[in-house]
């Protein structure tokens, strides 16, 4: 073999040992621009439009699209109904956020005690309601609540109590929460726990060694040292609250208390499949992906900065 074959064979494996990371990224990078960078520049393009209309909308050419330029946005910015919709899911946040969080880091620390007895199914136990999906956890929650066939309604009958309408007023925020906790816990819980059980156990034994009781281990040591897993976790819970839509859906079939824009994103929907109105929907959906992103940015940066803060000390 000649030293140019050599060289050009060298350039030539040089040149494949470069371009492989791109080659195995090139998958991802597809499908990323097919299904995520792609629907979010069309959901831009059509809030930027709009259907006018000519005349009384008959005939070829009544209905057109035309630029709507920010015609779109400043009708979602003063919608009363997104506003109001937008309260009622911070409202339901409120409820859902803490309480899931809490149960799961309760869950987890008893989970990681040394006097816990059959820890596999228990971990199990509280997992298993993440794999229901969220339509059915809706549905069967939503039949619990339904006085004429909930078991707990006909308990209360027979004993002579009054049983709570749980999906009207107040009580349905409680409702929609549970549903969401009752769904949300396990999931957060395994999180919780993985990082719990990645502690080394010298950190424990020292923590002994200096008379520290198991309350304040898992007060001092534990929770402290899961600090990131609990940020993160949080972000998760609270774009999901953010997101809210089967369980308001599902059960609206049930109940007049909720309506069909009771979320923002029950809005979006009913803007564009109800009403027809893919346009407003759109820009109203870049409004609450852009608020989702603010907000979460936001508590993230937040939380980062006391991290930080706490580990200088």
């Amino acid at each position: 073999m000649t030293t140019n074959h050599r060289a050009a064979r060298r350039r030539g494996t040089a040149y494949g040992v470069k371009a492989a990371p791109y080659g195995f990224l090139a998958p991802a990078v597809v499908l990323f621009a097919l299904f995520f960078a792609l629907p979010i520049g069309y959901a831009l393009w059509l809030s930027l439009r709009k259907i006018e209309i000519s005349g009384l909308g008959l005939g070829k050419g009544a209905r057109q699209e035309v630029w709507a330029g920010l015609e779109n946005y400043t009708a979602t910015l003063t919608d009363a109904e997104l506003g109001h919709g937008a309260l009622r899911v911070l409202g339901y946040g409120a409820i859902v956020v803490p309480v899931m969080l809490g149960l799961a880091l309760l869950f987890a620390l008893l989970l990681d005690s040394e006097r816990v007895r059959a820890r596999s199914f228990s971990r199990l136990a509280i997992f298993l309601p993440y794999a229901i999906p969220g339509v059915i956890a809706a549905l069967l929650w939503g039949f619990l609540y339904l006085p004429d066939v909930s078991p707990f309604h006909y308990a209360l009958d027979r004993l002579g109590l009054p049983g709570p309408d749980l999906l009207d007023g107040g009580p349905l925020f409680l409702s929609l929460a549970n549903i969401a906790v009752w769904g949300g816990t396990g999931f957060n819980m395994i999180v919780i726990y993985t990082s719990l059980r990645s502690i080394p156990a010298e950190v424990y034994e020292a923590a002994k060694l200096d008379g520290a009781s198991p309350l304040q281990i898992a007060l001092r040591v534990k929770i402290p040292m899961v600090a990131p897993s609990l940020v993160l976790t949080f972000f998760f819970s609270v774009i999901a609250t953010l997101q809210v839509f089967s369980e308001p859906t599902t059960l609206k079939p049930l109940t007049n208390g909720v309506s069909t824009t009771w979320s923002p994103l029950m809005k979006v929907y009913n803007d564009a499949f109800v009403n027809g109105n893919i346009h407003a929907a759109s820009a109203t959906a870049v409004v609450l992906a852009a608020a989702t992103f603010v907000l979460s940015f936001g508590l993230l940066r937040l939380a980062n900065s006391r991290t930080a803060q706490g580990e200088t000390r």
